[in-house]
């Protein structure tokens, strides 16, 4: 599947890091727990994505051919002082700014190391706008603001999630996505907000082979339906399946056993 341009993931970096950043100086409580991320505080959700951002902008910006431990990283843990949201504002424009000024400057193609075995700047460029896409998510619903997500983007977004879960099945014979190979059985997601530009629909197939995919409407063992940004968030267990927002038709546990075992993000 065709991912977006190296632009556009810079471009929506820059952006998602703005719009973390409003979170930030909302008057949202930073001491209070992210439920769908319950082991930290939303500060510490934030320090976490703003360290994340700086160690992929050192690897893009040395070209490292081996991961660069997070020790090395210059200023990942953020700010001394806590609970302070214009420092913490501070320190997160930088990080994002770090980031998108050293994809830039690489462009797509420049070789640098990552976990997934593929050695170039634009692997970073898209996955740090997907981890900022669900970050975001739960830094604004733990705040209780809304959150929205450019269409593109959170397509873009369940492409890569697909892609991690074959990589997974390929490369980390411990990882629990082994558990999704078996009987054929398939996840429909469906999209009921989008046109066919977008052409969000998903058919997901798991086989004793393993997982495969495609965009596209088959009928499945499962389906879950709503609006794309419920059907991103639901699929990355960020919305629960009995929320009013998605529709889960046919063989719900199937759907469960899969958001159980791809447990990536």
């Amino acid at each position: 599947m065709t991912s977006l341009a190296h632009d556009r993931y810079c471009d929506e970096i820059a952006d998602q890091v703005g719009r973390l950043r409003s979170v930030v100086t909302s008057g949202a409580d930073l001491d209070g727990t992210v439920p769908t991320t319950p082991k930290w505080s939303l500060e510490e959700l934030v320090r976490h994505v703003g360290g994340a951002l700086r160690w992929a902008a050192l690897m893009v910006r040395t070209r490292a051919g081996e991961e660069i431990p997070e020790e090395r990283v210059p200023g990942f843990d953020g700010p001394d002082v806590r609970g302070d949201p214009a420092a913490l504002d501070a320190w997160l424009a930088e990080s994002g700014d770090l980031l998108v000024e050293a994809l830039r400057e690489a462009g797509p193609d420049a070789e640098v190391w990552s976990w997934a075995g593929i050695r170039n700047a634009g692997f970073w460029a898209r996955r740090m706008t997907h981890e900022m896409t669900v970050h975001r998510a739960d830094a604004t619903l733990a705040a209780g603001l809304p959150y929205e997500v450019a269409p593109d983007v959170a397509a873009d977004a369940i492409d890569e999630w697909l892609e991690i879960v074959q990589w997974a099945q390929r490369t980390l014979p411990e990882d629990t996505a082994r558990e999704l190979r078996g009987p054929h059985r398939s996840i429909h997601l469906h999209a009921t907000d989008t046109g066919p530009e977008v052409n969000a629909e998903w058919s997901i197939e798991l086989t004793e082979e393993g997982v495969s995919w495609h965009r596209g409407h088959e009928k499945a063992t499962v389906a879950l339906r709503g609006p794309l940004t419920s059907v991103l968030l639901a699929f990355y267990r960020r919305l629960p399946l009995d929320a009013p927002e998605v529709e889960v038709l046919g063989d719900r546990e199937l759907l469960e056993f899969w958001l159980e075992r791809a447990t990536f993000g």
